[in-house]
């Protein structure tokens, strides 16, 4: 045993392993074991690089070229004496570290939820039972089952193998999959593809089953031996702030020209300063100004808005496994979906029976000769019924039972009464099922299955409960009938009984004997119904610009009438917008690229055809989204722009290689996720607009102010209102409701950016209109003083300007709720934190204004009433303004 013991894991028997571990294969660990183990060796996971602390994050915040130039200006504003003014700019300096924090943990937290989300599961045999559990949980000693699509979660020893093939590439390079085996290798020193009877971490099954035992978990895996202590967590930027940041580069080059200018033409028009200050005066202008117009926290509230839209989708059963993809989601134009069970429930149902020459509906009770043909439904069938009324069976059979249950038909005295005591099973080949039942002195045969199979064994049929001869004119009705209902998209089951004297013997019981001169009952047609929501989805996706795909393994004419039922076919189009495998297997790629916009059902096709329908829309330049729930779906997951994986039918390998996992594989959960990725772009725009009208009013103020040879704000005043305008507005932003009418709008598509549909123009005249005001007010308060003395009223001015600048700014917030609509439309008070984060920033502005002694420490004035009147008009006065060209740009230039 010993000896045994220290050979390499693959030479060792699985009975060895087990004793080593310390676990039994038939009821695995005990809970309290594992819990014990989990403990002693950690989590199933790989060490990743040690997380920064809050102070490490803090110190971060002063790295940035910016601050550290602020830091500058304010050492040289304390060393010539302006120490209020340093104090105050390191104030800021500080405050705005402390929301860089805030913003920051807030972005990691939301990462780390969607880690757990996207983190495997696996089935554990724990206390005797299989259980579901996540990865990370598992320790040495679990017994592990393994199927197709699963990921295996921590090395193993296998014990069971059963035609089992695992894809190892990454670790070994060879990308075609292993077959497992479970039996004890005897060679010595193999390479890690041929120790074919373990099971290693990352490794995906891609065929058959197997269990195994784990004897290594962590960073005590062959991939934590390979990963050391480097951290798989990928922190590359997103799409989205690598586009901000080329934004944020272009706006800081051109405002750090127009501080240069500014500090220039200061130094000759500015008045003169006391104490020989201008140079200290405007170099500190011209830093407030660039750092105040600079939006350098954009970044981290596109992460924050996007983390919010992961939450909410979350609640709405659709799990994003990347942050991008949230936006990436607003984009589609293409939604590529599997039939069964996204847009079907994945449960037959009957639907219509015919009986006595008449097409029935599933809700109409059985009288007549349908309580025959119930009877038949319920007796030839193979389902069983569990202590828990749960039906485990064939989804066709089990349908049959239902529609027994729902006519309020007592099926356990049915069964007792009529107890199956002899049958011929299903047979692929004649496509017929027979049962046999004592019903008094006699046996009745029940007879199911194809209907064109059926017709030709029966002689008679059953007509208002009687027996009547079957003509050859009956016989072509029937198949009329079963075509129509074929062509309807349902499946057709036929049924027929006889009565026989004895119970055949054991060498009687063939389709010859038995299955002849049937009496012809009815047929059924079943279908695994559409979802309720998804015809309504389908038809929001499309007046959204949306175009769905039905992708299924199903017939043609299966497919045609399902789509056509969804909507997704209409009556414009014909068969030819139905194309199956074998007719994309016979097309050459430029064909199809060609004329993929003709077709928008697949059917008969397998998954790896997926690729080249995502392949062949993104060559028309077209966004994608993908459904699969297969280890074949995989590749066309990853080549959409938006991979989806099923979340209860998905494998593991579907789900890793997904960008959302959809918790109940719903359709209707596609659209409701694209509206949400529609209104977090739509989110962001608003931040943006708000922060850069804002920003772009500042510079023209200070600009202005500096070309008249005004008195300028100041830097704590510019400071100061960057401090408290910018990020609780801006963040609040990122939480709007949805827009009315967002799903109306077409996609945006692949070539947009932040600044399209006429973002841009708004953002530079809502900047100057601000900008605007703010001037006209200063002059109003130098024109029209409420103090004589020059310099007072100079003061009061300045005052009115810098309360104006930010009121007007954070009134404008309103205006930035939409492009486009109205906020009478769009809802001025909806968004509760937005109302708090505007009034909280209003008062932190007020407060440097009207508080005792800090007016001194910000030079500011106390205003009087009708000061504050100009001021709050002037300030409110950029809501109408704006409205009023919103109404324009709707009424005459057909926008939003």
């Amino acid at each position: 045993m010993k000896e045994e013991q220290i050979k390499p894991l693959y030479q060792q028997s699985v009975q060895v392993v087990i004793a080593e571990v310390g676990s039994d294969a038939k009821t695995g660990l005990t809970t309290e074991e594992a819990k014990k183990r989990l403990v002693e060796i950690g989590p199933n996971q790989l060490k990743g690089t040690k997380k920064t602390s809050l102070w490490q994050k803090f110190l971060n915040q002063f790295k940035d070229f910016m601050i550290i130039v602020l830091i500058v200006a304010a050492v040289i504003a304390g060393l010539t004496g302006e120490v209020a003014d340093a104090v105050i700019i390191m104030a800021v300096v500080i405050l705005n570290a402390v929301f860089g924090v805030y913003q920051e943990a807030k972005a990691d937290e939301a990462i780390e939820a969607l880690q757990k989300m996207s983190a495997p599961n696996a089935n554990v045999l724990r206390d005797g039972k299989i259980q579901t559990l996540a990865a990370n949980e598992l320790v040495p000693g679990d017994i592990v089952s393994l199927e197709a699509g699963d990921v295996i979660p921590a090395d193993m020893r296998l014990i069971e193998s059963a035609s089992l093939k695992v894809e190892e590439s990454a670790l070994t390079g060879e990308s075609v999959p292993v077959e497992k085996q479970a039996e004890t290798l005897t060679a010595d020193d193999l390479p890690l593809g041929d120790r074919i009877n373990l099971g290693f971490m990352n490794s995906n099954v891609t065929y058959g089953r197997g269990v195994g035992i784990v004897t290594g978990t962590g960073m005590q895996t062959e991939v934590g031996h390979i990963a050391g202590m480097l951290d798989t967590t990928e922190t590359t930027k997103t799409p989205l702030q690598v586009n901000l940041s080329k934004l944020g580069k272009s706006l800081t080059y051109l405002i750090l020209f127009i501080a240069v200018i500014v500090f220039i033409v200061g130094m000759f028009r500015t008045p003169e300063v006391s104490g020989g200050n201008r140079v200290v005066d405007m170099l500190l202008t011209a830093i407030s100004l660039a750092v105040a117009a600079i939006p350098e926290g954009l970044p981290a509230i596109v992460t924050i808005t996007l983390a919010l839209g992961t939450k909410q989708l979350a609640k709405q059963h659709a799990l994003m496994r990347r942050l991008p993809a949230v936006e990436t989601l607003g984009s589609t134009q293409i939604i590529g979906s599997d039939k069964t069970g996204t847009l079907t429930q994945n449960k037959m149902t009957v639907e219509k029976y015919y009986v006595d020459e008449k097409l029935i509906t599933a809700d109409t009770p059985v009288t007549g000769s349908a309580e025959r043909l119930a009877d038949l439904l319920a007796l030839n069938n193979d389902t069983k019924i569990n202590s828990e009324g749960e039906k485990l069976g064939d989804p066709t059979e089990t349908a049959l039972i239902t529609f027994n249950e729902a006519q309020g038909r007592d099926l356990k005295q049915l069964f007792a009464q009529y107890p199956r005591v002899s049958e011929i099973p299903f047979d692929s080949k004649r496509k017929l099922m027979t049962t046999i039942h004592p019903i008094g002195e006699q046996f009745m045969v029940t007879v199911k299955g194809a209907p064109d199979e059926l017709l030709q064994k029966t002689t008679t049929r059953l007509q208002q409960k009687q027996v009547v001869k079957m003509t050859e004119a009956d016989q072509q009705h029937i198949a009329t009938v079963n075509m129509a209902m074929a062509q309807d998209a349902l499946r057709v089951l036929g049924f027929a009984y006889k009565m026989l004297d004895e119970l055949p013997t054991s060498d009687q019981l063939t389709s010859a004997f038995i299955e002849k001169d049937l009496t012809f009952v009815g047929l059924v047609g079943m279908i695994d119904p559409e979802r309720g929501e998804v015809a309504g989805a389908v038809a929001e996706a499309k007046h959204a610009g949306i175009r769905t795909l039905m992708i299924t393994g199903d017939h043609k004419v299966t497919a045609e009438a399902i789509s056509r039922r969804l909507g997704i076919l209409d009556d414009s189009q014909g068969s030819e917008a139905v194309i199956t495998g074998a007719d994309l297997d016979a097309m050459d790629e430029e064909t199809f690229k060609a004329n993929v916009e003709q077709y928008s059902v697949y059917a008969r096709v397998a998954p790896e055809h997926k690729v080249r329908i995502v392949q062949a829309w993104q060559a028309q330049n077209k966004v994608v989204a993908m459904t699969g729930d297969g280890v074949n779906d995989a590749p066309a997951l990853k080549a959409a722009d938006i991979g989806i994986a099923m979340g209860i039918t998905g494998t593991e390998v579907s789900k890793g290689a997904a960008d959302m996992v959809l918790a109940d594989d719903n359709f209707a959960t596609i659209v409701n996720a694209v509206r949400e990725g529609r209104k977090v772009f739509s989110n962001i725009q608003k931040s943006i607009q708000y922060l850069l009208s804002a920003n772009l009013g500042e510079v023209l103020t200070l600009f202005v102010m500096t070309m008249m040879g005004w008195n300028i704000l100041a830097p704590v005043h510019i400071l100061w209102i960057n401090l408290v305008t910018d990020t609780f507005p801006a963040i609040a932003l990122g939480m709007e409701p949805v827009e009315p009418g967002i799903m109306k709008q077409k996609p945006r598509g692949r070539q947009s950016d932040f600044l399209s549909n006429g973002l841009g123009s708004a953002i530079i005249y809502q900047g100057i209109v601000e900008g605007l005001i703010t001037l006209g007010v200063y002059w109003f308060g130098i024109t029209y003083p409420v103090h004589a003395a020059s310099g007072a009223a100079h003061a009061d001015a300045l005052t009115m300007a810098f309360a104006t600048l930010g009121l007007i700014q954070l009134f404008h917030a309103f205006n930035t709720k939409s492009v486009y609509q109205s906020i009478f439309t769009v809802g001025a008070w909806r968004n509760k934190t937005f109302n708090w984060a505007i009034l909280i920033s209003m008062l932190a502005l007020a407060f440097t204004i009207v508080v005792p002694g800090f007016n001194q420490l910000f030079h500011v004035t106390h205003l009087d009433w009708h000061q504050w009147l100009i001021v709050l008009g002037a300030s409110f006065a950029i809501i109408p303004i704006v409205e009023i060209v919103k109404f324009m740009q709707r009424r005459f230039f057909n926008k939003g």
